[in-house]
């Protein structure tokens, strides 16, 4: 993990302009700007914008605004600039491509055919409805080979021919081959020590779609990394995605930040809060008069 001692405290807020902010993002941001200032530290916004298809400019504007208006000010970020930039992750392929140039170069990833179907309909046990299905391991190779060695994954030298590409991941899910059986652990900074199995608690995992996206767990990797993260705040719902992303972190040789997982805001039927709850987004609340401070509370 980060060192504790270190002078500079760098924390971040990374929404997804997919939809508008609600109540339980209000609630992980301002923890997240409280523990900055406490640290006397530095905040960073990073606008995550992959998602062509579903992320709009107006919600861009919308979570800027939000933001400000619940009392949260940052250092760094999109609308800021910042010695990091740039600061919506769109604009960040380069730095994407790179890392996933050298888990393939080094045989830590492998093309996948599979849809989310076909993992579903695999799955051995019950789907965590906050997490995704274990991969049952379809197109796991059997034998982890560098791209340097011409080889298919799972081939043999005597048949060493290479037949696609692997300059571009354009075209195929990758998955990152996890260590079966390895114990994950870290100790959260609220929820306390944690502890997963890899190939029982989550599987193989994908790090660059098939539509030529990089995934939600090698993005962040990367950019916390590039950008200096010291801590990361966030929900409790992510708690396995900080395993998966441990092993990237050391995979690529990058240090570890803290991390620090809040409670989840539910709605009335202890249904966790998504952007679906339009009638909880914080535009919506503002609009009905509630004020800052008791929509930081996250009381519902």
């Amino acid at each position: 993990m980060a060192d504790s001692k270190s002078p500079i405290y760098r924390g971040r807020l990374a929404p997804s302009p997919t939809g508008l902010l609600h109540m339980g993002h209000a609630r992980t941001f301002w923890m997240a700007a409280q523990r900055a200032v406490q640290r006397g530290g530095e905040l960073i916004l990073r606008n995550e914008d992959l998602d062509a298809q579903r992320c709009h400019g107006a919600f861009v504007d919308a979570m800027i605004e939000d933001l400000k208006w619940l009392g949260i000010a940052w250092t760094e970020g999109p609308d800021r600039g910042g010695p990091f930039g740039p600061y919506s992750q769109s604009e960040r392929r380069a730095h994407y491509l790179k890392a996933w140039k050298s888990l393939r170069e080094r045989g830590l990833i492998y093309r996948c055919t599979c849809s989310r179907k076909d993992v579903a309909q695999a799955a051995s046990a019950p789907n965590d409805v906050d997490d995704e299905p274990v991969y049952p391991g379809r197109c796991r190779p059997r034998v982890v080979v560098p791209a340097a060695a011409g080889l298919r994954p799972g081939g043999t030298a005597e048949a060493a021919v290479t037949t696609y590409p692997e300059h571009q991941p354009a075209g195929s899910n990758w998955r990152f081959r996890v260590p079966d059986g390895e114990e994950i652990c870290f100790t959260d900074l609220h929820l306390g020590p944690q502890r997963m199995l890899a190939g029982r608690d989550f599987g193989d995992f994908i790090v660059w779609r098939r539509d030529d996206v990089p995934a939600y767990q090698l993005a962040i990797v990367v950019d916390d990394a590039a950008m200096g993260i010291t801590e990361v705040v966030r929900g409790a719902d992510l708690l396995k995605s900080t395993a998966r992303q441990i092993l990237l972190f050391r995979a690529l040789g990058f240090t570890v930040p803290d991390y620090y997982h809040c409670d989840l805001v539910r709605d009335e039927a202890g249904v966790r809060l998504a952007k679906r709850h339009d009638a909880l987004s914080i535009r919506k609340l503002r609009e009905l008069g509630w004020t800052p401070e008791k929509v930081r509370a996250g009381s519902i």
